[in-house]
């Protein structure tokens, strides 16, 4: 019990870094600490446990058999504290914190402009920090609990996360008027291929929709389809333009669209969706924080998407 007294939380935290970054400079550089400091309490640690936590004989460094055991083990009590910091400000009915957000860039040009401004009106004392990813990359912080939320695309079905969908929007075709399929009102997505298909970059998981959409994973006409290494469906638009052919696009970004650019929209054949939801990990903390996130969020959601909750989701792979 002796040793277990003298530990600190920021040991923990630095415990938790160094096992992260596996290097002590960059552990350092973030816990915002000078490298000796860090060394130091790291030694300081082993001292006090009297058992070795990390191998240092290796490049990258590792944890030792009982150091990985340990560091499991300081992740759940800074969680825990975490908590009492949550309950004591739900205690006092204060809606305030700061919460780290993921969210992908499929969504982020729509939603964000709005859910900033309803924050800042509702709950002036939260803090939002706000990074555009990848889906992979948001579950990865997720699981690091360096970022409190994702907004993605589901479902996933990744253990130990938690799912609560926001909104359901369809997929829309933007074609040039010069493509075989204009006249027609509702197209089927195979006949996208009679032309040029632009699609987002490889790991953007709206392109993965797109192919299943388009049934492109099994098709020999993929020589016809244009890969663009960008998240923007916003250039893919301005591509089909110049260049001729066709993009899929989120129904979301179709009502953004100028009067002109909307005359170029039709719709899918058949009734599938994107589900779009907030994620975060079974033991995040923010409980109060995230309620209050989440209603903000569903208030932003244009009329015209709430009425595809009955809807068949696409599957994401």
């Amino acid at each position: 019990m002796t040793r277990i007294a003298n530990l600190s939380l920021v040991q923990l935290q630095y415990l938790i870094a160094l096992d992260e970054y596996r290097h002590f400079i960059k552990a350092a550089e973030s816990c915002f600490v000078t490298q000796p400091t860090l060394s130091m309490q790291i030694k300081k640690l082993e001292e006090e446990l009297g058992v070795k936590l990390f191998d240092r004989g290796k490049q990258p460094i590792i944890p030792t058999d009982v150091g990985i055991l340990v560091i499991e083990q300081a992740k759940k009590v800074l969680n825990e504290t975490r908590k009492i910091e949550n309950i004591l400000l739900e205690y006092k009915g204060t809606v305030s914190g700061d919460l780290n957000v993921g969210i992908i860039p499929t969504v982020a040009p729509y939603l964000m402009p709005q859910l900033i401004s309803q924050i800042s009106k509702r709950y002036p004392d939260i803090r939002l920090n706000v990074k555009e990813l990848m889906t992979e990359d948001i579950i990865s912080l997720l699981q690091k609990d360096h970022i409190d939320v994702g907004i993605v695309a589901t479902p996933l079905d990744v253990d130990g996360m938690v799912e609560k969908p926001i909104f359901y929007e369809k997929f829309c075709l933007y074609l040039n008027p010069k493509h075989p399929a204009y006249e027609l009102d509702e197209i089927d997505s195979k006949l996208l291929l009679d032309d040029k298909l632009w699609l987002l970059s490889e790991g953007n998981c709206f392109r993965d929709q797109a192919v299943n959409l388009c049934s492109l994973r099994h098709s020999s006409s993929l020589k016809n389809t244009f890969n663009y290494e960008s998240g923007s469906i916003e250039t893919l638009i301005r591509i089909v333009n110049l260049e001729g052919g066709a993009t899929v696009i989120p129904e979301w970004a179709s009502l953004d669209l100028s009067d002109e650019d909307k005359k170029h929209i039709r719709s899918v054949k058949g009734d599938s969706v994107r589900e779009v939801s907030l994620i975060f990990t079974r033991n995040f903390a923010k409980a109060k924080l995230s309620e209050a996130f989440f209603a903000t969020l569903q208030s932003c959601i244009p009329i015209q998407l709430k009425r595809n909750s009955n809807k068949k989701v696409m599957a994401l792979a």
